[in-house]
Parts: structure tokens; sequence; C-alpha cells
């Protein structure tokens, strides 16, 4: 019908999801500001307002310096108006040290949290575009960990430890420029008695950064670990198995403990270090001070103010130790999202540029398809496949043989291995995702609802739609009287995953919001399966006409699906080896089909039999 597009090859879902951890934490930084700029935005105001704010604590020491040398012990005796001029210098000091201070936090504040939004919102996205067996593969918990917790310490770190990283360095610069003009010895003593600590920065950070890591993916695994039992809260009742549950649970808990101390340990040793540097530069200072004042190269104004320097030095200098423990969990978080940033996706959407399919049913060609999952044998083999448009196929086949993964690669889920998927002719990776989904809708054997209302999950299937559209789609399925008779009708809280529904309504909404989305190509994972026998009688008419005058491809797991069906479609160890009308099939002795149909009717059931029709 239109332009038809060569078979070409294409990898299996299943991308492995990076970590970043081979980042250094300068070009983890520099990659983090590349999805983040917005944390650089007024950069250079903000580094103005920290140094006013640094330079303002300088000038109380000198103030009180200059005022016990020339106000106080001045040659011509106390000098008031000296003295005076000095205090108030120092209270407009400190006055524009707190102004420059609150401004320098707003905009650190600002920028910080309009960055990380957006490297949320981005990672958060990218999710949604990771292959689908990396999702699949993935811990739910650790998945969840980078975009929400790991996130979180990177917005702690830059609003809280950026703040004071800002301010430490400032002041230790111009406390160390200020000592040396009154005293280079005193200024050498200070420097002499925190040189261990300066020089064994680099071999924490290094720790700190691989203990940190190791924190970070136990958050990941604890979240997995405390999150999976609440979901099935019922299945660990039922079972029993409280007991084992609370074990696995306790064991995350006690390795993030571990993980978590070992990366304390290396904080307080460093912490301690700063302290014991600390003590010796205050007692050098002391000593010193005292015997160059005695030698009269140092005035006691000096003395004193070097005191108040030595305070401004010593504390940005301690401080350092616990902000390199928060730069270093934070830079670990920060690899962790840039993992997924970096973690390719497979469906790459064409967007504006690619095909839209005109509206009509749709018919499908799956030309010389393959698919393998990444390390495992063929799931499809060389599968040639055309479906009419308007056509209703059913494909059946034993368990594993590869009929639910037409399904994903028909709805576009995953891509081929080698060849191609084609609607009307296109290849279904050149068409526009949003029109794809308009046109292709998948209902699966358990649909999923969210914690809102009914009204809300069904409007999935069309958001603009109204509470009449809505009543008009129950009416049609023959659902009305069932919607009337809930609690709160289309206003009726379904809870989280549907649970304040039983499985038959769970998949009725998903039936209904099928219906509201009104698509060409409908692909149904035995959808009536949770439905019970008589309510499946009462919908099954108006199942007949969702598929009237559009495309419908069934993966059914009950031969009573396939009987009803135009054709079936027979796959047997990823080949299609039958396909025709199912009276044609069923007569055909010693086929796959055959033995299908025979194992059902023995067992003088619509349900799928152990090993035979089962997903």
């Amino acid at each position: 019908m239109t332009q038809v597009a060569a078979p070409r090859a294409a990898s299996a879902s299943g991308t492995t999801m990076t970590t970043g951890e081979e980042l250094g934490a300068i070009a983890t930084i520099k990659r983090g500001l590349h999805h983040s700029p917005e944390l650089t935005e007024g950069f250079r105001t903000t580094l103005l307002l920290a140094v006013l704010a640094s330079a303002g604590q300088v000038v109380v020491p000198i103030a009180v310096q200059q005022t016990l040398d020339r106000g106080i012990n001045g040659p011509g005796g106390p000098d008031v108006s000296f003295t005076v001029l000095m205090g108030v210098a120092a209270a407009a000091a400190v006055l524009l040290t707190s102004l420059a201070s609150y401004g320098m936090t707003r905009r650190l504040f600002t920028t910080a949290e309009h960055g990380l939004a957006t490297l949320r919102t981005k990672a958060f996205r990218h999710v949604h575009d990771l292959p689908l067996l990396t999702q699949n593969t993935e811990r739910r918990g650790a998945l969840v960990s980078r975009v929400t917790s790991d996130v979180d310490q990177v917005s702690q770190f830059l609003v809280f430890g950026g703040l004071l990283f800002v301010v430490s360095i400032g002041q230790v610069l111009i406390a160390t420029i200020v000592m040396v003009v009154y005293s280079w010895q005193l200024a050498l003593v200070v420097w002499v008695c925190f040189a261990p600590l300066f020089l064994s920065l680099r071999y924490f950070q290094r720790k700190l950064s691989a203990a940190y890591g190791i924190v970070r993916r136990q958050v990941g695994v604890m979240l997995s670990a405390i999150s999976e039992p609440v979901v099935g809260a019922a299945v660990v009742r039922s079972y029993a198995v409280e007991t084992r549950t609370q074990a696995r649970i306790d064991e995350a808990v006690l390795t993030h403990q571990r993980a978590s101390t070992r990366a304390q340990g290396f904080t307080a040793v460093s912490f301690s270090l700063g302290g014991l540097s600390a003590g010796l530069a205050n007692a050098g200072v002391l000593i010193v001070g005292i015997w160059l004042g005695f030698a009269g190269d140092i005035t006691a104004g000096e003395v004193l103010a070097f005191a108040f320097l030595v305070t401004l030095f010593v504390g940005p200098v301690q401080m350092g130790t616990q902000i390199l423990t928060d730069a270093q969990s934070a830079i670990a978080g920060w690899r962790r999202v840039i993992g997924i940033l970096d973690t390719p996706a497979d469906l790459v959407d064409p967007g504006p540029d690619g095909h839209r399919l005109p509206r009509g049913p749709v018919d499908v060609r799956f030309d010389r398809v393959d698919f393998a999952y990444p390390g495992g044998p063929p799931v499809l083999r060389d599968v040639d496949l055309t479906i009419d448009a308007g056509r209703r196929v059913a494909i059946v086949g034993e368990t594993g043989s590869g009929k639910s993964t037409f399904a994903k690669l028909l709805t576009r889920l995953m891509d081929p291995s080698a060849g191609a998927v084609l609607l009307d002719g296109i290849d279904v990776r050149d068409i526009e995702q949003a029109g794809l989904r308009s046109s292709v809708v998948l209902v699966p054997q358990e649909g999923f609802l969210f914690d809102d209302t009914l009204l809300a999950n069904v409007r999935y299937g069309r958001l603009d739609a109204s509470e009449d559209d809505v009543r008009a789609s129950a009416a049609e399925l023959g659902l009305g009287d069932w919607l009337a008779g809930l609690p709160a009708g289309l206003d009726t809280r379904v809870g989280q995953r549907g649970e304040s529904l039983s499985a038959g309504e769970r998949q009725l909404v998903a039936l209904l919001r099928a219906h509201l989305a009104d698509p060409d190509l409908l692909v149904l994972d035995e959808a009536t399966s949770a439905v019970d026998p008589q309510l499946e009688m009462r919908i099954g008419r108006a199942l007949e006409r969702l598929m009237n005058g559009r495309t419908s491809v069934t993966i059914a797991h009950r031969l009573s699906t396939a009987e009803q069906a135009d054709e079936v479609v027979v796959v047997d160890q990823g080949r299609v080896v039958q396909r025709g009308p199912h009276a044609v099939l069923v007569t055909q002795a010693g086929s796959v089909y055959a033995g299908l149909h025979a194992s059902w009717v023995a067992q003088g059931s619509s349900q799928p039999g152990p090993g035979t029709m089962a997903p």
C-alpha cells in the first residue's frame, strides 16, 4: 500500500544496563552537568556572592587586630573614634556576609532543584525507552532507586555540600592570604599541621568512592527486597512464608548496614585526622605565636587576629571531610543515574519523520523474521507470514513455542533480530510511535490497573474520552449493568494494581480500555482468560462487535478461541508449521494442531492443559 521497507537486521532487546562506574569523579560531574545544564545557570553571580560571603568572614579578625593594635594600644593612647569605626566596619561586614550567604543559598537551592528535576525527568522517561528485557531483568527497586534516592543524594550534596564547599574553599584561600600577610611563619605552621590530611585526601577519595558505590547499589537491592513482598503480601500469607520473607529482608538490610558501616569507617578516619590536624594547628600557632611575640616579630593584635583566622581555616577543612563523604555518595548516585541514560534504547522512535498508518483494517506481514533473547537459542526462526486486513487470526502452540513473542513483535514491544514486521507494508520501526500506539492495541492476559478511579484507568485507552463515551463503550460491550452495580460507578477506586476488583473485573476494565481506543489492529493475549464462563458468554458477543471491521490477532491458550477465528496459525519450536481454518486443521491426522485438539478434548474443558496451551 505504501513504501515497503527492506528487511534489515536489528539486535534483540536485552541491552545490559550500565552502571557508569567506569567514570571518574570529574567525568561524572561533567556528564551530570551536561544532562542538567540548569545547574550552571547564573554560576558567575553565585560565585561572586560566595566570594563576598567568604571575604566578609575575614573582616572581623582584621577589625579586631586593628582595634587592639591601633584603637586601644596605639602610640597616642586609646582612639575611641577609630575603635567605633572598626566596630561599625565589623557590623557592616557581618551584614554583607549574611546577605551574600542568603543570596548564594537561594540561588543554589533554586538551580540545584531545577537541574535535578530535569535529570530525574530524563531518567524516568528513558526508563520507558529501555529494552523490555532490561526492564524485566533489572530489579524493580534498583530501577526505582536510580530515579529517586540516587537523585536525592545528588540533590542533598549540591544544595548543602555544594554550598559548604564553595564557602569553605573561599574561606580557606582568603584566610591563608591574610595569615601570610600577618605572619608567614604562623601560616606555614598551620599548613604543615594540615599537610598529612591534604596528602591523604586522594587516598580517602578513592576508598570512599568505591565504598559508596557499593552502598548505592545495596540501597536498590534493599528496596527490591522490601517492595517485592509488599506487592506479593497475599502470596506470602497464603503460603505462610513470613519467616523466610523476613529473613530475606533482614539479609538485605544487614548487607546495606555493613556496606554503610564500612563507608562511614573511612569517613570517621578522615574526620579524626582533620580533628588531629586542627588541634596541632591551634597548639602550634599558640606556641610559635608567643615565641614570635617575645621576639617582637608580631603584635598582640596580630596574634589574636591569627587565632580567629585559624578558626576560619580549621572549620572549613574539618567540614571538608564530611563534604568529601557526601560528594562520594552523591557521585556514586550520579553515576547510577547516568548509567540509565547511557543504556541505549532499543526502540528508536522515528518521531515526526516516521510514517503514520491510515485508518482502517491493517494487513500484517512477517518477512523472514528471526528472534532470539540475548544469550539464548532462537525463539522464532525464518517466519514468513501474511495476515490480510480484517481477518481474525488465532496463534496457537505449545508452551515455549514462541507464540507470545508474536504479540511482542507485532506491537513493537521488541524488535526482531533479523527480518522485518510490516504493517500496511511499512516496517514498524519506521512508524511514528504515537501513531503506532493509536493504531495497534495489545490487551494482555492480565491488564495492569493504576491506583486511581475506574474512569481514569479506562481513559488510558483515549485520554480525551468523556464519561458518556466510557458509558457508551460499556453499553456496547454489554457491561452497562456491571458498571452500574459498582459502589461508585466510574468513580470507583480500583486500588494498587486493581486489587479492589476481582480478576475478572480487572480484565473487563482492560477490555473497556481497548474498546475505547478503537484500534485498527487488535492483539489479544487470550483477553477473556480471567473471566468466568457466564461473564465470558456475555462479553463474547461484544468482542465479536469489537473485532468486526478490524484486524485481530489472538494469542490463544484455549482451543475454543481458535475455533472461533477465521484462521489458525500453528507455531512449533519457533516455526509456523500450519495455518488454515480450525475445521480443516483438525482433520489433518498426526499434525501438531490435531494433537493439541485431541489433548483439549481429552480434558473435557476449554481450560489449557498442562504443558499444552498455557502461555
